[in-house]
């Protein structure tokens, strides 16, 4: 068996196929017969016997001049990139000296998100006058939010605060599961909430007969299933790649796309379904809650007087302002992502990390302010605690 001493990967590292698992001890083991460099395509070099030729593998997997390893192969031990057991989350890169004074807002926004959305709904549950669809609708959201701020935050802020970046492979596939699939299944609520305030304008009557209780719980099944069985490749193209040329993340969370990358393999099956599943929910769902609303403000437009009209559209205000809030920093985050190559590391995650945390902060903010029977309700609780 031929051992090749490897003390650290540099610049000048191209390409290598990597045969067996577990490279330990400083060598490499089991090398294939070709190292292939694309900054050389012509040059190629023989290496191993006949006697190692059992243990080589043809997989060709790329190290990209200009990605340094912090681990040197002689960590191998604990750092395998063939089929690697856990990830180790950077946090935001180039501002890791800044990080406990970026917990502070991060911690704030997520206690004002917890806060908030358990209030909604503690409000919703004992409040009979609002058992109705639109509050059903934000109960889900609700939910929705807690998840999907609860999937990231806790392990950004130990990052933060104990400097903990290790992150298993299979917790790392459920995060991005959840991250992915809790955003879809938001913007699939964004819809029904429009379709909700497009009966309750355009056809008020039948508004109740249509969004009946068994009714609404169907929509939030389609929601849920729609966005669970979408979003469930992508985790599944990340675990059949084997190859990494690291394993380190320069991420605070496991996003598909910063995973993506790490691959030493083919990609594109992976990366386009990725960006075609964001813009085809979001172009989806934008187009019905687009169609909702122009409808709603013909009817609007119609009503007699300009009281009539601001009334109307006041029940309206809130819906917006949460649409607003999510798709704007989202759309932000995934064009910035894959297209914004100039844009600097740190604020790739900044913005993604906005895009989680800020909308389920802002929904029971916004829903509190321009909600009066939620306002009436807070009130009424404040009052009887302070007699």
């Amino acid at each position: 068996m031929v051992h090749t001493p490897v003390s650290a990967l540099s610049v000048g590292c191209c390409c290598r196929c990597w045969g067996e698992r577990g490279a330990g001890h400083g060598h490499l083991r089991g090398i294939s017969r070709h190292l292939y460099c694309d900054h050389h395509p012509r040059a190629w070099a023989h290496t191993g016997n006949q006697e190692n030729i059992q243990y080589m593998q043809e997989t060709l997997f790329c190290l990209k001049v200009g990605h340094l390893l912090p681990y040197s192969m002689s960590d191998s031990n604990t750092t395998d990139f063939t089929n690697p057991s856990t990830f180790i989350l950077l946090g935001i890169p180039g501002l890791e000296a800044a990080h406990v004074w970026i917990s502070i807002p991060f911690f704030t926004m997520y206690a004002i998100a917890i806060l908030g959305n358990f209030t909604i709904l503690f409000i919703v549950k004992r409040e009979p006058s609002l058992h109705g669809p639109m509050y059903y609708f934000l109960c889900m959201l609700a939910v929705n939010d807690l998840v999907l701020s609860t999937t990231t935050v806790p392990k950004t802020l130990s990052i933060f605060w104990f400097n903990s970046r290790k992150i298993n492979f299979s917790a790392c596939l459920m995060q991005m599961y959840f991250i992915h699939c809790f955003s879809a299944m938001e913007s699939g609520i964004f819809v029904a909430m429009a379709l909700d305030r497009y009966i309750a304008i355009c056809d008020p009557l039948r508004h109740f007969t249509t969004l009946t209780n068994p009714t609404v719980a169907k929509i939030g099944l389609t929601v849920v299933l729609r966005s669970s069985i979408l979003v469930l490749p992508n985790p599944f193209l990340v675990w059949r790649c084997s190859y990494y040329r690291t394993n380190i993340i320069p991420h605070t969370y496991c996003d598909h796309i910063a995973v993506v990358k790490l691959a030493c393999a083919d990609i594109s099956a992976g990366y386009y379904y990725g960006l075609s599943l964001a813009f085809f929910i979001t172009d989806l769902d934008v187009f019905f809650i687009a169609v909702s609303y122009t409808q709603i403000l013909r009817v609007i437009i119609g009503l007699p007087t300009k009281d009539a009209r601001l009334k109307t559209f006041g029940t309206c205000v809130s819906h917006l302002c949460v649409i607003l809030a999510f798709y704007i920093p989202g759309l932000f985050s995934i064009l910035t992502h894959r297209f914004g190559h100039n844009v600097a590391p740190h604020f790739h995650v900044l913005i993604a990390n906005m895009y989680l945390l800020v909308p389920p902060m802002l929904n029971p903010i916004i829903y509190g302010v321009r909600t009066k029977q939620i306002q009436n309700r807070l009130l009424r609780i404040f009052a009887h605690k302070g007699t």
